[in-house]
Formats: structure tokens, sequence, C-alpha cells
């Protein structure tokens, strides 16, 4: 037997391998989360489904399920990108794991990498769940594809710099209740659930100018009304992605 052939060859493994690796490792994590499936799968899956059988939010003329199913999609979007990452990050920070995975082959922009496409690949299962459901209530969408795709895309952008941004700058504690507490707010003021145009014109004119908003109406427009591309809001959502993503990048604290 020759010297050396049982000599180990130490050595990072291909850096598209880790980032699977970690994007496998951070959807697993994310999916047997209760709180996160709650957020994430439970909540939006239950306004669809009471909002759209029981006449509680005026929605005008047309069905409930076309008006709410648009909503939905947005607030799984945000359930997702911003309320779950935000709170699994800030703990993650605060337990040490952020500081021992940057210490790690994994470069700290792959484990970003790997965490951005954690969350599309959960908002895929989302979309597809509540997708079901809205066809299975009678949803009839219309327009077109690319748009929604655009349109979901810069609003993953947006909510995830977000997301980050207060995951890197506030303590776990304070990222938590922040949080969920805009979760609740966006989810009653962004046009989710509620029509926009039910709120004062001055409140309204503030309150088109959200990521949520943006990202509902935009959905509506293309889904609900066959608009071709909503340029007004995915230049609104394009803001917030380029102006969240930068100061994420810039202040993100790791330790």
């Amino acid at each position: 037997m020759s010297v050396g052939t049982y000599t180990p060859a130490p050595g990072a493994a291909p850096l598209p391998r880790m980032i699977a690796a970690q994007t496998a490792f951070e959807t697993k994590m994310l999916l047997r989360n209760g709180e996160q499936l709650l957020l994430t799968v439970v909540i939006p899956s239950l306004l669809l489904v009471l909002f759209s059988t029981v006449d509680i939010v005026d929605t005008g003329e047309d069905r409930a399920v076309d008006f709410l199913a648009p909503g939905v999609l947005a607030l799984a979007v945000m359930s997702t990108a911003f309320t779950g990452q935000a709170i699994a990050t800030g703990f993650e920070r605060r337990y040490g794991v952020l500081k021992r995975l940057g210490a790690s082959p994994l470069p700290r922009w792959a484990l970003m990498t790997a965490k951005t496409l954690s969350v599309l690949a959960t908002e895929i299962l989302q979309i597809v769940l509540l997708t079901v459901i809205a066809f299975a209530l009678g949803w009839s969408p219309d327009g077109n594809p690319l748009s929604v795709l655009l349109l979901l895309v810069l609003g993953t952008a947006a909510f995830s710099g977000l997301g980050l941004l207060m995951a890197g700058t506030l303590r776990a504690e304070a990222t938590l209740a922040a949080a969920n507490l805009v979760f609740l707010l966006l989810l009653v003021g962004g046009g989710v659930i509620v029509p926009l145009d039910r709120f004062p014109d001055g409140v309204q004119s503030v309150l088109a100018l959200l990521p949520i908003s943006a990202l509902s109406d935009g959905l509506r427009d293309v889904l609900q009304h066959g608009a071709a591309m909503p340029w007004g809001d995915l230049g609104v959502l394009a803001v917030w992605a380029v102006l969240a993503l930068g100061a994420a990048a810039r202040l993100f604290r790791w330790e």
C-alpha cells in the first residue's frame, strides 16, 4: 500500500454546491418553524377563504375573491421576505449563528444569496397553494404573466431588503415585536383586504407609496383588470428595493 493513500484532501466545496446546501438548510428550517408557517401559510390562506366566503369587506361590484387573491399573494410575499426573514435572521444574529457562518468557507454574500433563494423557494410554495385555493373559490385571473413575475420579484427584493435592514440593526426582541407590528399594520392599511379608496384622500396618497400597496395594487391591476404593465407600481417597488437593499448592505451588523 503506497504512502498517502488515505491522506485527506481538505478544502471547501465548490461555491455553487455550498450555496445550494445552505439554501436547502434555510428552507427546511423555515418550513419546520411553527411561527413561520403561521405567518407564511396559515394566515394568508385563512384570510383568503374567510373574506372570500363571508361578506365582511365591501370590495365593490367585483367578486370578493377576484379582489382578495392578488392582495393575499402580496401579503404572502411580505410575510416571507420581510416578517419571517427579519425575525429568523435577527435571532440568528443574536445567538451568534451569523458570526460563525461568517467565519466558514461560505462567503457572507453567498450566505445572503442562500437566504434570498430560500425566500424565493418558500414563496413559490405559497403562491402555488394560494392559487389553488383561489381557483377553488372561483377566481378567474387575467393579465400578463411577465408583469406578475416582475411585480413579485421587485416586491421580494424590497421586502427582503427591509427585513435584513431591520434584523441587522435592531436587537432580536425588538425585531420580533417590530416585524409583527408592521405586518399587522400593513395588513390593514396596505390595500390587501381593505381597498385604499376606503381611506381619506390624504391618507390614501401616503398609503399608495408603501411597498405592500404597490405590490397588491399592481397585482390587482394585472390579474383583475388585465393591465399590461403597471409601471407606476413597478417604479415604487424598484425605489424601495434599491433603498432597502442598499441600506441593509451598508448598515447590517453581523454581531
